[in-house]
């Protein structure tokens, strides 16, 4: 079983700065791959990105990449997603995931636990 906990959201202005912390429980965190994922309203919940359980390799979705950087600190069984010059419709619940795999996938269903979200709100 592990356990995620995502902290750092709050309300920016658009080409702002915000660090999203995720948590985890247990010592098998580097067993992991992680994932990062994010739900506006009314929309499906979709891929930001993801990150190998090395910590050697990322993948972004194309709308962050470039302005979104995710990293991990195994020793401190901590995932990151920096976010840099948000947009309005970066606006969503922020979600980080766990796979019990050496890369992370791009479909929800890879994975084996879920974060409960931080949301993320940026005013134009």
């Amino acid at each position: 079983q592990v356990q995620l906990v995502e902290s750092g959201g709050g309300l920016v202005q658009a080409g702002g700065s915000l660090r999203l912390s995720c948590a985890a429980s247990g010592r098998t965190f580097a067993s992991y791959a992680m994932g990062w994922f994010r739900q506006a309203p009314g929309k499906e919940r979709e891929y930001v990105a993801g990150i190998t359980r090395s910590g050697g390799s990322t993948d972004y979705a194309a709308s962050v990449k470039g302005r979104f950087t995710i990293s991990r600190d195994n020793a401190k069984n901590t995932v990151y997603l920096q976010m840099n010059s948000l947009k309005p419709e970066d606006t969503a619940v922020y979600y980080c995931a766990s796979r019990r795999s050496a890369g992370p996938s791009r479909a929800e269903r890879e994975y084996d636990y879920w974060g409960q979200g931080t949301q993320v709100t940026v005013s134009a």
